[in-house]
């Protein structure tokens, strides 16, 4: 189909543009910016004033659930409660069942992404095999088969020689491994962060410590292996200078941060709501303002919402018993605004870190708004505001910000030219 996007204001963070113009897209291809190609006729035309075009959103982090847990979620449902929150691509964990440690898993996960057509799935494979980190998987033949980089998520490696046998053999072949850093001894039996509020509720805590000691660990084998790192869901202020002291000593390593992690503090728990555990903790309010200034210097180049959707009894056990986890990529762009509205970044910063940064830091193709490139891309109305909640796609809502007012709203995602969603 031709679209013609009219009088918006495109923002492209990879380029630096930004001004008010108009886009011509013709079937899956961004043809033209400003001046509409010759011969081109509109099939249809999207009247934009006072909306905004950016690259379409990039999330890291969005568990789908299928195959092996389709009462919390499927790869229908979740792709287009990322579509109706901005995202044109996303990264799925291994965590499935069975595990995706096998080429065969990941085929069934982009064959029914491709599918169901909301966005773009790219698979993230287990670094080892049934993420018991004791033998390495197939990570040649899952690279093959589609998957972008590998994880063992907070399942960690026990054993620091085969780990680091894992990234020496990951740098062999220029793959990119993905780190969730928390010290399983440290953190284990834990439920918050270790802290005054912890202790007057009565939950076990997980100290700083179990990020700041792992994640040096893995830093110093990063830097003997020479591997590609990206060091997800950092929680601490320190682990973030940890990051910003190895990225100024030349180290190959990028990082992102929960969503949820830039605007909720261990103080949330005080009411012992379930829908405030996850893993790894909520931590300080000096935690999230250091992580806050990460994202805002570019220590940190990606936000990912880290959705991990979870069926209605998951969340109804007294609070050490729940599931950790909060459902929220469908409202990945109204909750980054509020960033915006709280005078952290501007609208181009945010953006950024919201496409290009999580597209570079794994290398994928997206996050960009250029002639050629594929029409994966966003119109959002940055003046209206989003019921959280009103209307809802995710399989869960375990989603402490439904029912809140959040600003900013998804009028129109874009995958390969074709409307995945409108509002």
């Amino acid at each position: 189909m031709r679209i013609a996007i009219l009088g918006a204001r495109v923002i492209d963070p990879s380029s630096g543009l930004d001004q008010v113009s108009d886009l011509f897209i013709d079937g899956s291809k961004l043809i033209a910016i400003g001046q509409a190609p010759l011969d081109f006729v509109a099939e249809k035309t999207i009247n934009a004033q006072g909306l905004v075009v950016a690259p379409g959103l990039v999330d890291l982090s969005v568990a789908l659930r299928e195959p092996g847990y389709s009462r919390k979620g499927s790869i229908a449902s979740e792709t287009l409660a990322a579509a109706a929150g901005g995202v044109t691509s996303l990264c799925c964990p291994p965590f499935t069942k069975p595990v995706l440690d096998t080429p065969a898993v990941a085929e069934l996960i982009l064959d029914r992404a491709r599918e169901a057509g909301h966005t773009k799935v790219f698979p993230i494979g287990a670094l080892s095999k049934n993420l018991d980190g004791e033998q390495l998987a197939e990570l040649v033949a899952l690279r093959d088969a589609g998957c972008v980089a590998f994880g063992n998520g907070l399942d960690s490696f026990r054993n620091t020689r085969t780990l680091r046998r894992a990234l020496e053999y990951a740098a062999t072949f220029d793959l990119t491994v993905i780190f969730h850093s928390q010290d399983h001894d440290l953190a284990e039996g834990g439920l918050a962060h270790e802290g005054p509020t912890a202790s007057f509720l009565g939950l076990a805590g997980i100290p700083e410590t179990a990020e700041t000691v792992a994640l040096a660990r893995d830093l110093l084998l990063v830097e003997q292996s020479g591997v590609r790192a990206h060091f997800s869901q950092l929680t601490s202020a320190r682990g973030a200078q940890l990051i910003a002291d190895a990225q100024a000593r030349g180290l190959p390593v990028t990082a992102d941060v929960a969503l949820y992690q830039l605007i909720l503090t261990d103080e949330a728990l005080s009411d012992f709501s379930s829908l405030y555990h996850v893993q790894p903790p909520l931590r300080t309010r000096g935690d999230r303002d250091g992580l806050r200034a990460a994202l805002k210097n570019g220590v940190i180049s990606a936000i990912a919402s880290h959705h991990q959707p979870h069926e209605r009894d998951a969340k109804l056990a007294p609070f050490g018993a729940t599931e950790p986890g909060i459902s929220s990529v469908q409202l990945l762009l109204p909750l980054a605004m509020s960033l915006v509205e709280d005078g952290l970044l501007d609208l181009p910063t945010l953006l950024a870190r919201l496409s290009s940064g999580p597209a570079q830091a794994l290398r994928l193709p997206a996050g960009r708004l250029a002639v050629g490139a594929p029409a994966d891309l966003l119109l959002f109305d940055p003046q209206a505001s989003t019921l959280a909640g009103e209307s809802w796609h995710s399989k869960g809502a375990n989603c402490p910000f439904i029912g809140h007012c959040l600003p900013g709203a998804v009028r129109y995602t874009l995958v390969d030219g074709h409307i995945s969603y409108q509002a």
